[in-house]
């Protein structure tokens, strides 16, 4: 067995998807377009792509299950700003003096996710 989607329920599933593919660099399926009631963002193999369900109820809890993102060519921080500009919100500093810890953000749909520190980042980079 493998682990083909993981599925985020939203209200527009093209506008997510659009922010989604911005914040991994992953390409939104050539199959999707706006209006679309799912769609897919693809991930390299053999990582599981992000699927978008349109729902008609809006987001109104905690998220049960987040994604945790360890940038890998650029400092935690850095990511931050970045994934700020693409739309998302602060909502959680995690971070610490001595330079660990992690920034909790929400999409555009309040849907909330980490970004940790940088892949060999060292506290004195942070």
């Amino acid at each position: 067995m493998i682990l083909r989607h993981i599925t985020i329920d939203c209200a527009d599933p093209y506008a997510l998807a659009t922010f989604w593919s911005g914040a991994t660099g992953w390409p939104v399926s050539d199959v999707d377009e706006p209006g679309d009631d799912e769609v897919l963002v693809e991930a390299p193999s053999p990582v599981p792509g992000i699927l978008f369900i349109r729902v008609p109820e809006a987001k109104t809890v905690k998220n049960r299950v987040h994604f945790d993102w360890q940038p890998t060519d650029r400092s935690r921080d850095d990511e931050v700003e970045r994934i700020l500009a693409l739309g998302a919100t602060p909502h959680e500093d995690h971070r610490t003096a001595d330079g660990r810890g992690w920034v909790t953000l929400l999409d555009p749909e309040g849907n909330e996710f980490c970004i940790e520190q940088g892949k060999g980042q060292s506290t004195a980079q942070a």
